[in-house]
Order: C-alpha cells, then sequence, then structure tokens
C-alpha cells in the first residue's frame, strides 16, 4: 500500500480579497529559515466558475471554504521556479491541471499537463504571458488586460508598501538587504538568475513594453496604481545606476 502523501501545512494568510475584475488575491507568510518569515502571495482568477491559482500558497479552512465561493479550482500556475511547495497540494486535493514552464530545477514535481510558452495559451482569457528567455531557469509574468493593466510577476519584480506578515527579524533586516518599501527587481533573484557573464537588462527592457498600472507580485504588498513607472526606476537603479 503507497505511503499516504502528506503537504506543508497552511501558513498565517489575510482573506481573499477583489484587486481586479474576477482577480484575487490572498497575502500570506512563509518561513524563509529558523530565524525569518516573510510575505507570499497568491493570485486567483476566475473564468466562469472556473478558478486557477496563480503561484498558490496553502489556505486554512476559512480560506479554503471563501476559495470555494469563488468558484472551483481547475488550474494551477507556477510562474516561478522557486515558488512550488504547495502545487502539488492544489493538484492533487483539486483534481487540478498543472501549468507551468519546462527546465525549473528547483521543483520538480507536479508534472506539467500544459507548457507555458511565450504566445502560447493560458486557462483565462483576456490575458497575455510574458516569458523571460535568458534566465537560468525560467520564470514568466502574466499581463491581465483589465483596467489599465495588471501585471501579475513573481520573484523578478517585488513591490513593498508595507512588511506586513514579515516577523520583527525580517523588518528589521529588509531594508539593508536590499528590500526595501518601494518597487524592487529582487536582488537575490537577478544574482541566481543571471547567467555567468550576461545581463538581464534586455529582458526588463522588453517587459517594459507592456502596458500596465497595477502590480501584484509573489511577494510584498499590492500596488494598485502606478507600477510601471515603479519598474521603470527598479530598472534604472539596477541597470543604469540610477
Amino acid at each position: 500500500m503507497a505511503a499516504q502523501q502528506t503537504y506543508p501545512p497552511a501558513y498565517p494568510h489575510d482573506p481573499i480579497e477583489e484587486i481586479a475584475p474576477e482577480v484575487f488575491m490572498a497575502r500570506g507568510s512563509i518561513p524563509l529559515n529558523a530565524m525569518m518569515k516573510i510575505t507570499r502571495n497568491m493570485a486567483i482568477v476566475r473564468n466562469g466558475s472556473e478558478l486557477t491559482v496563480i503561484n498558490p500558497i496553502r489556505l486554512n479552512s476559512a480560506g479554503e471554504a471563501q476559495l470555494a465561493e469563488l468558484g472551483d479550482v481547475k488550474h494551477v500556475l507556477r510562474s516561478g521556479p522557486m515558488h512550488g511547495l504547495d502545487d502539488p497540494y492544489y493538484v492533487d486535493t483539486f483534481n487540478a491541471t498543472f501549468w507551468s514552464q519546462k527546465g525549473g530545477t528547483t521543483y520538480t514535481q507536479p508534472a506539467i499537463d500544459e507548457e507555458l510558452t511565450e504566445g502560447g495559451p493560458l486557462p483565462f482569457p483576456n490575458a497575455e504571458l510574458f516569458c523571460y528567455r535568458t534566465t537560468v531557469q525560467p520564470e514568466s509574468a502574466i499581463l491581465m488586460k483589465t483596467g489599465k493593466g495588471l501585471l501579475l510577476s513573481c520573484d523578478a519584480i517585488q513591490h513593498y508598501g508595507d512588511y506586513r506578515h514579515n516577523n520583527l527579524p525580517a523588518r528589521l533586516l529588509m531594508p539593508f538587504i536590499g528590500f526595501p518599501k518601494t518597487t524592487i527587481i529582487g536582488p537575490v533573484w537577478i544574482r541566481i538568475m543571471t547567467p555567468e557573464g550576461a545581463s538581464l537588462r534586455g529582458e526588463f527592457e522588453r517587459l517594459l513594453e507592456l502596458e500596465f498600472d497595477a502590480l501584484l507580485s509573489a511577494h510584498g504588498s499590492f500596488l494598485k496604481t502606478g507600477a510601471r513607472a515603479a519598474v521603470k526606476k527598479a530598472f534604472d537603479k539596477v541597470f543604469e545606476g540610477g
């Protein structure tokens, strides 16, 4: 008889909230190590009665009840290679289709059902997939074409309006390790995702061709407006010495 699958627990999180028409977020947390706890966010896109959870975080019982009120989880989408902790739980629990780019080595389960490719299909309409083409591991972002545009980022671009869900050691350290209260290109991300001797400048130049005004990343807080200008400022700081 096969051993029963065990999954990581649900960590503290806020209730699900709507951030754009048919787009929702759950803002939660994850222990980074024995000393630090940081934020972790899940996006949820509703298409009719179907839900797609993007970079999912496991919810407590109240959160799962709220999720069920929104619709049926049919798709799980991983847009960054370092965000796969709770993917197996969602795929197994909801018998969901798993979408991801190929080639990630940090998390290798579940098996990919639908491969994400730039210009390829997504499990919901009115959206466009942007893929970073030269990173060490594959990562993508999703442009939701609602209102003035909402960019769903993973680790590459992050925004910190506050340090909610970071514990005290993390709150004290964040400004000194490259995570101030502003929009940033993730310093850890760019260090480990840039090929040796190369630059990711061109990737962000392509991304800045997209039209968006709001930003939700897999860490930090939701930026309701002014996101493209904020990302351009972060780009200038990293690549122009601004």
